[in-house]
């Protein structure tokens, strides 16, 4: 009888610009206040990617980064995957742009947009390549230039964004890895959180990117904790099970609701929010390599990464790590 095949994480990176934004620089744009922006949301500041630096230029240093701590060549990836919803080009697709500079050649490349839940969209299609035979290593990218979208006189949304990426190198493994992963989304409240330019409708669209807090807040809490339990329950585990939450950074207080829910000190809790903003599907990959490279996750324990974007989406992987 064959043994089960996982998808385990054989080694992460990450990559920041090198501009930081503080509170204090954005009070000095929109009308605003560092005092404001933290009690509202966590953020101190962000990184915002410099004039010709692209989404792919970030994931593929975080690229880089996570194939040297596997130990892995380029030339043996089966696949890459990015989400993204910030891509270089229409086409071709941001990971086809970061399949070349690696020399990747052969290995199949595509995008995934599912805005903030795009890491996690990533690698469940990862993951479900790896059970099936079809994948031995998947490179798994999440990559933005949010800034680059946002509106600058809008103190309400400038302040959450920065840009970012984070990556993950999957391996075929008969050890414990990804134990499941569940994604769901909900179209019909896409203008809660959206950005209304596109190629189809046409890029003379007015507007940037728009979002309705309160409402988005509302419904992150409420499906974060479904996609919580559903993970849980599908591998019969308990809260207390878990070793590590690593959420998406979008706000501390959505955060700290979902730890409330999970009865999870904060200690358990990865939070670089502060440090990065909101830097959708490259938060979640970010916050993982972070917490991987300082030393606090180790081999064997059990994590829960979840997110929740426009579209809305929203998802949840729980792996032995």
């Amino acid at each position: 009888m064959s043994k089960r095949i996982y998808s385990r994480i054989a080694g992460t990176g990450s990559h920041l610009p090198e501009k930081v934004l503080t509170n204090d620089d954005l009070a000095k744009i929109v009308d605003t206040t560092d005092e404001w922006i933290q009690s509202r949301t966590g953020i101190r500041e962000r990184h915002v990617a410099a004039d010709g630096e692209t989404t792919g230029d970030l994931g593929y240093q975080a690229a880089l980064r996570a194939l040297e701590a596997a130990g892995i060549e380029a030339s043996e990836l089966d696949m890459v995957i990015v989400g993204t919803t910030t891509p270089d080009l229409i086409f071709p697709s941001t990971a086809c742009l970061i399949q070349a500079r690696l020399g990747a050649t052969g290995a199949a490349a595509f995008d995934v947009n599912a805005a903030c839940s795009g890491f996690l969209f990533a690698l469940s299609t990862a993951d479900k390549f790896i059970r099936s035979g079809d994948a031995r290593h998947v490179l798994v990218i999440g990559a933005e230039t949010l800034t680059r979208i946002v509106d600058w006189n809008d103190r309400t949304t400038c302040v959450l964004f920065g840009d970012g990426a984070g990556a993950v190198v999957l391996k075929a493994d008969e050890e414990t890895g990804i134990l499941s992963t569940h994604l769901h989304a909900d179209g019909s409240k896409k203008e809660l959180l959206w950005h209304p330019a596109g190629v189809s409708t046409g890029f003379d669209q007015p507007g940037k990117l728009t979002m309705k807090g309160n409402d988005v807040f509302k419904y992150a809490v409420k499906a974060l904790d479904s996609v919580v339990d559903e993970a849980l329950q599908a591998n019969g585990l308990d809260k207390s099970d878990l070793d590590w939450l690593i959420p998406h950074q979008a706000n501390l207080r959505i955060i700290e609701a979902t730890a409330r829910r999970l009865e999870m000190p904060m200690e358990q809790v990865v939070v670089t929010v502060h440090k990065h903003g909101n830097t959708s599907a490259g938060s979640v990959p970010l916050a993982l390599d972070e917490a991987i490279r300082s030393g606090r996750v180790e081999r064997g324990q059990l994590l829960l990464l979840e997110a929740f974007g426009g579209g809305f989406t929203w998802g949840s992987a729980l792996l032995r790590y």
